[in-house]
């Protein structure tokens, strides 16, 4: 099976579409589950499976926009602002890249991993009532009208939600930034923790708010892997179909799964993760597997 044949398209195809519906309920880059598909499994060179990845994050992006705008999950005025925060921390990141060994990056994202999915953890009784009003009122989501609400269909209700301590988000954004730029993962996986337990977003709108955010991410990064010559066309075509295709259902799904269900499955990725991360700290390979 060569690149470009009918079997090999159909197969990534395939794995693109469930990394892609993976993607859209979870709000993370497709590409933690992409690169290591088409380089364990389709024999791949890495340079062009990260290209391919991140075709699949603007796929995935792209895919889970529509489904998610047309049910009004993602807060796109809080998505640009905290983009803000993602852009510096991963301009610092390229600045600082090299100055700190790989193995000690790893173990320390791997820590922070673990300290996620705990915070994540406590919150699986899943207090988000149909209103937020545990949240004391921020007074920069309120002057930027960041405070929103979105239809739940299992419960037939409106759920209206505030945007909490917007400082604290967007310096978290700038650590998700630099240690995305420092490590070369994607960002995601810390995104939605971060807008879960800082910002006491929803679980579902931090998910595609995350989505969204990634997308403009990886755009700019995908134009300097196309002007190296690093993105295939025969790779890149069907993971883009697949990523798209798997992202809208991957948020039909999310808007149809209870908040409890979708914070236990963003755990169970995030303590893979860390055990991926505390393996790429010991074994000193410079290298997290292309998440």
């Amino acid at each position: 099976m060569h690149i470009g044949s009918p079997e090999f398209s159909v197969l990534v195809g395939l794995t693109s579409l469930a990394a892609g519906t993976l993607g859209g309920m979870l709000g993370m880059a497709s590409g933690i589950f992409i690169v290591p598909a088409l380089t364990l499994l389709f024999g791949l060179d890495i340079r062009h499976a990260v290209g391919a990845s991140l075709v699949s994050v603007i796929g995935c992006s792209c895919g889970s926009a529509a489904s998610a705008m047309e049910n009004r999950l993602t807060n796109v005025r809080l998505a640009i602002l905290l983009e803000i925060g993602t852009t510096l921390g991963a301009l610092t990141g390229v600045v600082l890249s090299g100055v700190f060994p790989s193995s000690s990056l790893y173990l320390l994202f791997a820590v922070i991993l673990l300290i996620s999915a705990h915070q994540m953890f406590q919150k699986r009784t899943g207090a988000e009532a149909t209103v937020n009003v545990a949240v004391q009122p921020d007074r920069w989501a309120t002057a930027l009208r960041l405070n929103s609400s979105y239809p739940e269909p299992i419960t037939q209700q409106e759920v209206v939600y505030s945007v909490s301590r917007v400082w604290l988000g967007l310096i978290l954004m700038y650590a998700a930034g630099a240690v995305s730029s420092l490590l070369g993962i994607g960002s995601g996986v810390l995104k939605v923790p971060a807008m879960d337990s800082a910002l006491r977003l929803p679980i579902k709108v931090a998910s595609a708010t995350s989505n969204f955010m990634i997308g403009v991410t990886a755009a700019a990064s995908a134009g300097i892997y196309y002007v190296r010559g690093d993105i295939l066309a025969k790779v890149a075509a069907p993971v883009a179909l697949g990523s798209i295709a798997g992202a809208y259902l991957g948020t039909k799904i999310l808007m149809r799964t209870s908040n409890e269900k979708i914070r236990l499955l963003f755990i169970v990725v995030l303590l893979g993760l860390a055990a991926k991360m505390f393996l790429a700290a010991f074994q000193g390979d410079g290298s997290a597997g292309g998440i």
